[in-house]
């Protein structure tokens, strides 16, 4: 008793600066288990803590202990700091193989907690419901559904554990961190695959093929009335359209009915466009593919992105989390036949074009929306207007809202890649993300007409991302010089992956290889000119190509700069010598289109 006083009073002193709360007495308190066989860490913490690696992991250990015929627990990766990263499997009938899921004849769903350490919410309220399962009391769970969860994503930054690492977060009242022990965001690797952990729940995906995967954060951002946030991309922006129908007409029915009815008040994946003005309206976000809710939208796995709101306490956002995934597993028992039938139409279609980037659109749409009063004064800190969220109840009927439908790239999409063998990484990479990739044997395998994308202007990052200096750039798309591909690596896109292949090796596409600068070194020459040779070399040249005279001609009399820039001309004449090199600003990557190749700025 004195220990949870101790705690609570520790709680009110860390969230004092947040702004005030709406009173909160939901259905869902019903689920805590005071004390009894396998009650969770946080419920003795009277929903204030959420216990570290070392006792999350005995706790994993003694849920498998207690129900060994339907949980077992396995080791899916090592963190940079060789923490093991465990997975429970659940399985009514104790088939936990992936062939033998498969055959069960139920839906798999797939929860994953903590890819941000601090944001922990599900970690504690799917052991709360597996502890539910193991002692009897739901029963029902898994006769509906087969479950794997990840407790702990980001091992490394869960123990980098401190009561100040959210200052806009109600709880627990000690967190972990948003990044790995290599400082890396895992929700922005879906693509590049540089952290252990991503590459882990990259091979249990496609092990195991879950029906749905949830992955649950805690959001940042404004003050409102809803506690527990999710979604998807939308139909009008998803390059799963059939899958985000229907989960929107399928699910969200059910979650919402279950939330509701549990005293939780669930609302729309929005972000605010001011933080410092609400009313200016809200950013309707379209994920890309780094996230894992953009990633599984293009790979039609239907996945759900919970944020919880930061603002609500930890006991709250928790239970809600429990409710949230009570409804999606009920959801998913009923509605399994609809989900696999429209990710079964979308593996079949890959489009000939392809949105690659999107920006907010101008004009505004309008949403019904359960907000939070507020006021702003001039802050004699920052010297401008901030926000004060007041703790009452504010209803807009029609508060603006920003989608991002305008579209700011598209691309034409190859029928087939040709990687070269120097690329193993590459390689590597396609095949963890479930790519189907053919080795060429013979140089009949070929094609003729390849082409290649020519960097024409480029800017690296000016700071690092993600541990990498990305690279911006524009493209020519040219024929490729005829070269025997014996050895090299061809992809096609004519597959149910098709187009995360084209954001992946499409160097246009923001989220592809190349803009995460697996290719840099085409901004290097490594071979040079001595003036001594070229001088007599180019003057034998233009005597021989006429054309090319009049071309050096002409640009030295309509361009000054260049006719004044000595080197300028030299590295001109260069280029156009057999000696330059011919890989250089050259993507090695080739394609083969079925249509003339464009890209839309």
């Amino acid at each position: 008793m004195i220990a949870s006083l101790l705690l609570l009073s520790a709680s009110i002193t860390l969230d004092s600066h947040l702004p005030p709360l709406l009173p909160w007495q939901g259905q869902s308190l019903a689920l805590l288990q005071q004390k009894g066989p396998l009650t969770t860490d946080f419920e003795l913490s009277e929903g204030l803590e959420s216990p570290n690696y070392q006792l999350t992991m005995e706790f994993v250990d003694r849920l498998v202990a207690a129900n060994p015929t339907q949980f077992k627990v396995q080791t899916i990766a090592h963190s940079a700091s060789g923490r093991a990263i465990k997975m429970i499997i659940a399985s009514e009938t104790g088939e936990f193989s992936a062939s033998q899921l498969s055959h069960t004849n139920k839906p798999t769903i797939f929860i994953q907690a903590g890819i941000h350490a601090g944001e922990i919410d599900g970690k504690d309220a799917t052991f709360m419901l597996l502890r539910d399962i193991a002692t009897g009391k739901r029963r029902d769970i898994l006769s509906q559904v087969n479950i794997l969860f990840i407790p702990i994503l980001n091992v490394d930054g869960h123990e980098r554990s401190s009561q100040f690492n959210r200052i806009n977060q109600r709880g627990p009242v000690k967190m972990g961190f948003r990044t790995n022990a290599n400082n890396l965001n895992l929700n922005r690797d879906y693509t590049k695959l540089d952290t252990p952990e991503v590459r882990g729940v990259l091979n249990m995906i496609n092990q195991f093929s879950p029906d749905l995967y949830i992955d649950v954060h805690v959001t940042d951002g404004a003050d409102y009335q809803y506690d527990v946030t999710y979604g998807y991309n939308p139909v009008f922006a998803s390059e799963s359209p059939s899958v985000s129908d229907a989960l929107n007409q399928y699910f969200k029915p059910v979650i919402d009915t279950k939330l509701q009815e549990s005293g939780h008040i669930p609302g729309p994946l929005v972000f605010v466009m001011d933080k410092r003005e609400f009313k200016k309206g809200l950013a309707g976000w379209v994920a890309t593919p780094r996230y894992s809710n953009g990633w599984g939208d293009l790979r039609s796995l239907p996945t759900i992105l919970v944020e919880n709101h930061s603002l609500k306490p930890y006991k709250q956002r928790v239970l809600g989390t429990y409710v949230f995934l009570d409804g999606a597993i009920s959801a998913l028992a009923q509605h399994h036949q609809q989900l696999a039938a429209a990710v079964q139409k979308e593996h079949k279609f890959v489009p000939s074009q392809l949105i690659v980037q999107r920006g907010y659109a101008k004009k505004a749409n309008s949403i019904e929306f359960k907000g939070i009063k507020y006021a702003r004064s001039k802050s004699t800190l920052s010297g401008q207007m901030e926000v004060k969220y007041l703790g009452e109840k504010q209803a807009y009927t029609d508060l603006p809202i920003y989608w991002q439908k305008e579209v700011t790239k598209t691309i034409t999409v190859p029928a087939a890649f040709y990687i070269p063998a120097a690329y193993p990484n590459i390689i590597e990479k396609l095949k963890l993300q479930g790519v189907l990739v053919e080795k060429i044997t013979t140089a009949s395998q070929g094609v003729d007409d390849l082409k290649v994308a020519v960097v024409t202007e480029h800017e690296f990052d000016k700071a690092p991302f993600e541990g990498r200096f990305r690279v911006n750039a524009k493209f020519d798309i040219q024929t490729a010089a005829p070269q025997n591909l014996t050895g090299w690596f061809k992809v096609v896109t004519a597959q149910p992956l098709g187009e995360l292949v084209a954001h992946l090796l499409h160097p246009a596409a923001p989220d592809s290889f190349f803009a995460w600068g697996e290719f840099n070194t085409i901004f290097q020459r490594t071979e040079y000119m001595e003036n001594y040779a070229l001088a007599p070399y180019a003057r034998q040249m233009l005597k021989d190509k006429p054309a090319l005279a009049l071309e050096f001609d002409k640009k030295i009399r309509e361009d000054s700069s260049f006719a004044n820039n000595a080197q300028a001309r030299l590295n001109w004449l260069y280029e156009k010598t057999p000696f330059y090199d011919q890989a250089y600003l050259k993507y090695p990557i080739l394609m083969a289109f079925n249509a003339q190749p464009e890209v839309k700025n």
